[in-house]
């Protein structure tokens, strides 16, 4: 499979590409080289994906692959939806190069054919149409979206299958000693405020229809096994999804966690302090009338890669200190 392929400019008659707004900060990892030995790698289909070289033009069709890549130090040639990656991953910010692929459910083939790329890097939630489309026309490898079976190390195994691809092997090594570094951070601050083992229920929610609707982090969610890690264990009793270990409740289902934190995330509005700040059950529970409800910042994401993890740490340490 050839890991270059020229399309005939008649055939795709494309407009200029959109391109990203953000920073243009250098990757702080050295970018690897341009050319090198033949790179077979087998992706989560269990497919051998076999490239000339290790590949350096990338376009991600998905969010987490997008971080895995900038965190490698292999800039996306195109990612779907920029603006609103930039919205989500602060962790890991695109230069203004980064070309916009339209949607993550529906990526442009034509604008993904245009750009003469090595490698597309697709997760095992695009739909099976798009996945053929594009692999007719450019190498494909397919990373799990999420395992609530073992969180952390599903999102390593995807940094370390993007690696091999790309030939990035040693900035891998790197973000699993500077994420393992954070992790113990984490777990003395944790100790020394005398939280070891105390669980901590962390959630976000949203308006639908006037109600509020909560979405708890269980123990198999990603952010839920780094709390975990740290020393604070998820308080939710419930199981979340297989892929990502998410569940939904409402506000009556918060009674059940009894006498622990409650932390949140959320981009969009506050509906714990706004929508249920004259709610009865709300404003009757435990953690609620301690005080013990922090808000974690905005700017954090809950399915990113080692480095939004890492910021979610920094804001397990804040608030344990508070």
């Amino acid at each position: 499979m050839r890991t270059r392929r020229a399309f005939l400019a008649t055939a795709l008659a494309l407009g200029a590409l959109s391109t990203a707004c953000g920073t243009t900060e250098a990757p702080t990892v050295p970018a690897p080289e341009a050319s090198g030995p033949p790179v077979t790698v087998v992706d989560s289909r269990g497919k051998e994906v076999h490239l000339d070289h290790p590949a350096r033009r990338v376009a991600a069709t998905e969010w987490n692959a997008a971080e895995y890549l900038v965190s490698l130090g292999v800039m996306p040639a195109a990612v779907s939806d920029v603006r609103g990656y930039g919205e989500y991953s602060g962790a890991a910010p695109l230069d203004a190069s980064v070309a916009d692929i339209g949607t993550r459910g529906e990526p442009s083939i034509d604008t993904l054919g245009s750009l003469d790329l090595d490698l597309v890097v697709v997760t095992s939630g695009l739909p099976e149409g798009a996945l053929a489309q594009i692999e007719s026309k450019v190498p494909v490898i397919v990373v799990p979206g999420g395992n609530a079976q073992d969180p952390i190390g599903a999102m390593f195994g995807n940094v370390d299958l993007i690696a091999r691809a790309t030939g990035t092997e040693t900035a891998a090594a790197r973000l699993k000693s500077e994420f393992d570094a954070k992790i113990e951070e984490g777990r003395a601050a944790v100790q020394q405020a005398g939280m070891a083992g105390r669980p901590v229920a962390f959630a976000d929610g949203y308006v639908n229809a006037g109600s509020v609707t909560i979405r708890p982090y269980t123990s198999g969610s990603l952010v839920g096994s780094v709390f975990d890690r740290i020393g604070l264990p998820s308080a939710w009793r419930m199981q979340g999804d297989p892929a990502y270990g998410m569940a939904q409740t409402d506000v009556e289902g918060l009674t059940q966690l009894g006498d622990v934190p409650f932390w949140y995330s959320g981009s969009s509005g506050d509906p714990f302090a706004e929508n249920l700040a004259a709610n009865p059950i709300w404003t009757n529970l435990p953690f609620v009338q301690r005080g013990e409800v922090h808000r974690l910042p905005e700017a954090l994401w809950t399915f990113g890669g080692p480095k939004s993890m890492e910021r979610f740490v920094d804001a397990a340490i804040a608030a344990v200190r508070e």
